[in-house]
């Protein structure tokens, strides 16, 4: 790993953690306001330049129960490519319902930063049955250590 991808990571975790206790609300993105874990990893990734403005457009709260197009693995393969281990700052989803729905940033091998219902943003423990019950993957950027402004290529 590259002096720059750690630099990269590092700040992933950091920004991430600005948004701490922010509220979690379907479909915003607002710091302290309100977020849903879709937009918590838009925010984070595009603030520090290693993904491009991403707009996920309509989607229901509860789409991943009656859809089963993956639209969440979809971005993350486009930007990015599936790992075994992650490190700092990749990306964690696991699947609820009948995708790989919800997301989260991950700060080392058992914890992560994620916006949740009735909770909101905070750092959870990946051991936690709400977590460790369900099917998991793991997503890195393809522009950590790079310069294509995360445009993945």
């Amino acid at each position: 790993m590259t002096e720059l991808e750690l630099q990269q990571r590092e700040a992933v975790v950091a920004e991430a953690r600005r948004w701490l206790r922010t509220p979690y609300q379907h479909r915003q993105h607002l710091l302290g306001v309100g977020v849903d874990c879709a937009w918590l990893l838009i925010e984070v990734y595009h603030s520090l330049g290693l993904l491009p403005w991403i707009d996920p457009g309509s989607y229901a709260q509860d789409w991943h129960l009656h859809r089963s197009k993956e639209l969440y693995l979809a971005w993350l393969e486009e930007y990015g490519r599936q790992v075994v281990t992650p490190q700092p700052g990749d990306i964690a989803i696991w699947k609820f319902g009948r995708t790989y729905s919800h997301g989260a940033v991950v700060i080392d091998e058992h914890r992560v930063i994620h916006a949740f219902l009735d909770i909101g943003v905070e750092v959870a423990d990946m051991r936690e049955e709400r977590l460790a019950s369900r099917p998991v993957r793991y997503y890195t950027l393809n522009s950590f250590g790079g310069s294509d402004g995360g445009r993945g290529r």
